[in-house]
């Protein structure tokens, strides 16, 4: 399964450095970027079914550790949630110079959620790293 995992792993990295080099060659050329940006998102997809996949099949493979599992998912989905309803009540209006007008509320609300939800997961990386050093210290 390693060997598998290791090809499919060297695949992926010869076809990106294809797809940038094609950019670079290209000149960011609209097409060469918009390929880069198709690539990117089957990359972020394939990241995000792999971790699902996995957290699945952890699950199936130690069912005690199913619980901490579903709680991980519920506060994952509440602080998506409270950053939504955060970002809904505001009223903020981002300027779109193509068109000479704003974007549309829903646009804001979401780019605003999703940096609100960067925001806590940053915070909670730090905290966490934090907390396991003085922990490992005390120990």
């Amino acid at each position: 399964m390693k060997k598998v995992l290791n090809i499919l792993l060297g695949v992926l990295i010869v076809i990106t450095l294809a797809v940038v080099g094609y950019a670079v060659a290209a000149g960011g050329s609209e097409a060469s970027v918009s390929l880069n940006l198709i690539w990117g998102y089957v990359l972020l997809a394939g990241a995000i079914a792999a971790a699902i996949g996995g957290a699945i099949y952890g699950m199936i493979q130690s069912p005690a550790g199913a619980k901490g599992s579903v709680l991980s998912v519920v506060l994952i989905l509440a602080i998506i949630a409270v950053a939504y309803f955060v970002s809904a009540g505001h009223n903020v209006q981002i300027v779109d110079l193509q068109n000479n007008g704003f974007f549309p509320h829903m646009d804001t609300v979401i780019s605003e959620t999703c940096i609100l939800v960067t925001y806590v997961a940053f915070v909670a990386a730090v905290v966490t790293a934090l907390v396991t050093e003085i922990w490992a210290a005390f120990k």
